[in-house]
């Protein structure tokens, strides 16, 4: 037990009892401060620079890490020179340093004060094999990005919606392009943020343009700036390919100008922020205006002048002329007066001769004449009826007697329906055998009757014997009575 425990007995005053005196703040952090450098006073560690930042004062802040854990890092000013490497991001190196705190922020750190190179950083390493894999597979080829649209109705925007990026987003649009914007909200940081991301970008993709939400013209990916680690679901595979595979143009605006990612490769346009993307994706309403404008006042401009040069033109053909085009065009004119007055009285009097005709031929229409027509034909269709009409049924009753004739000579002669006496020899499949040759020794055949059918196999008539058919008996012929002839036979 140290002196900072003592043991308190149930007699003791209250007074008595409270000897650890509370610590401020500041107290406590700087004696954590003194702790950490005097345990570890020396430190040597190895990791990956994810993070670099050379402050203006000439210090330079990093941040090592390495597949479970992160440090943040400080190189005094007059350190930097002294370095045997640069601090870089991506570079895995060995450092070198004291264990501190920054009692601001409650954090510890580590001062570096010599720092080498030990390899490349397993994080790069395995970002750049991914980003050969899918450039041998063609995702990065120029050829396969689609264009971005240059007047967009609906823009969609996948980030956190808690963030700066996305009001910084919607501020630029609304100031360049006033249109409507669906954000679709997702985290940006994280091992879920792949899959959200991912899932947001094939959700986009699905949209229709008459649906309840318009699918949008462009897609912006946007996420602020940050560390290796903060951006690494960025350099997810298999959201990789599915920016890679969607059909709907999309803009990538992940971390600040300096910070790449793998989705920077593989969509349709990089901007090197998230305001830079709302500038890409969006013109300027006020220079489209501003053009159109000069456009309107240009075409009205050329078309003044244009007039103008007619005008001139016409001018000084005018003046080759040998007298004045007004003299030129009196006499036409004249003409045409003269033609437009005649023309009113012309008309009424050819509507006359018109009428006129008409009222003669219209004489001559008379229905009394169609019908004497249509009475004469009347009759003499009539007499071709009373004419023609005999012999019409006797050769219609002669046809009907020499078809009933050839139906029942048909049904005679009707292979299906023997006659008596007869038979029709067919196969087992129900061929019909019109000839011996076609019949095989020993083949099953069926013999149909008029009554009815029997089954036979052929045989040889070389090995089989016919039967004499018997005769049969002849009655007696009966004679008349009284008559006493006698038979002759």
């Amino acid at each position: 037990m140290t002196d900072d425990y003592v043991f308190e007995g149930p007699s003791e005053p209250a007074a008595a009892r409270d000897n650890n005196p509370p610590l401020s703040i500041s107290e406590l952090s700087f004696a954590l401060k003194r702790t950490l450098e005097d345990r570890f006073g020396h430190v040597r560690l190895r990791g990956e620079i994810s993070k670099v930042n050379r402050h203006a004062s000439g210090h330079v802040y990093l941040t090592l890490t390495d597949d479970k854990a992160c440090i943040d890092g400080v190189i005094w000013k007059g350190s930097v020179r002294a370095l045997g490497a640069q601090p870089d991001t991506g570079l895995e190196v060995i450092v070198t340093g004291k264990i501190t705190s920054y009692p601001a922020r409650s954090s510890y750190q580590i001062v570096i004060e010599t720092m080498e190179a030990a390899g490349a950083g397993a994080l790069l390493a395995q970002l750049e094999r991914l980003k050969a894999k899918l450039a041998g597979e063609g995702l990065f080829e120029p050829g396969r990005k689609q264009p971005i649209p240059a007047f967009p109705r609906v823009i969609g925007v996948v980030t956190s919606p808690t963030g700066a990026v996305i009001r910084d987003i919607l501020h630029r649009i609304s100031e360049r392009w006033p249109c409507r914007v669906v954000v679709w909200p997702c985290v940006v940081q994280g091992d879920a943020a792949a899959g959200q991301v991912a899932a947001a970008v094939r959700g986009f993709d699905a949209m229709t343009p008459d649906g309840p939400i318009p699918r949008p013209d462009v897609v912006i990916v946007a996420r602020g700036g940050g560390s290796v680690e903060d951006l690494w679901a960025f350099n997810d595979e298999a959201l990789a390919r599915t920016v890679a595979a969607a059909s709907i143009p999309i803009i990538s605006a992940v971390g600040h100008e300096t910070d790449t990612t793998l989705i920077d490769f593989v969509s349709d346009r990089r901007a090197p922020t998230p305001t830079g993307a709302a500038e890409v994706a969006t013109p300027v309403l006020a220079d489209l205006r501003y053009a159109i404008a000069d456009l309107d006042s240009r075409l009205a401009r050329a078309g003044g002048r244009l007039l103008e040069d007619r005008r001139t033109r016409l001018r000084a053909v005018a003046r080759g002329l040998p007298v004045r085009p007004e003299d030129l065009l009196a006499l036409p004119q004249q003409r045409l007066d003269l033609a437009g007055s005649r023309l009113a009285s012309g008309l009424h009097r050819n509507v006359a001769v018109h009428e006129r005709q008409f009222t003669a031929v219209s004489a001559r229409l008379s229905d009394v004449l169609l019908r004497r027509a249509m009475e004469r034909r009347r009759d003499r269709l009539s007499a071709f009826s009373d004419r023609f009409a005999p012999a019409m049924d006797r050769r219609l009753a002669q046809d009907s007697a020499r078809l009933a004739a050839l139906s029942r000579a048909l049904t005679t002669l009707d292979p299906k329906r023997p006659k008596p006496g007869f038979a029709r020899v067919e196969a087992e499949d129900g061929a019909m055998i019109a000839s011996a040759a076609a019949l095989a020794d020993g083949q099953a055949v069926r013999l149909v009757f008029a009554d009815g059918g029997r089954r036979a196999r052929i045989e040889d008539d070389a090995g089989s014997t016919v039967p004499t058919p018997r005769p049969r008996p002849t009655p007696p012929r009966s004679r008349p009575a009284g008559s006493d002839q006698g038979d002759l036979f």
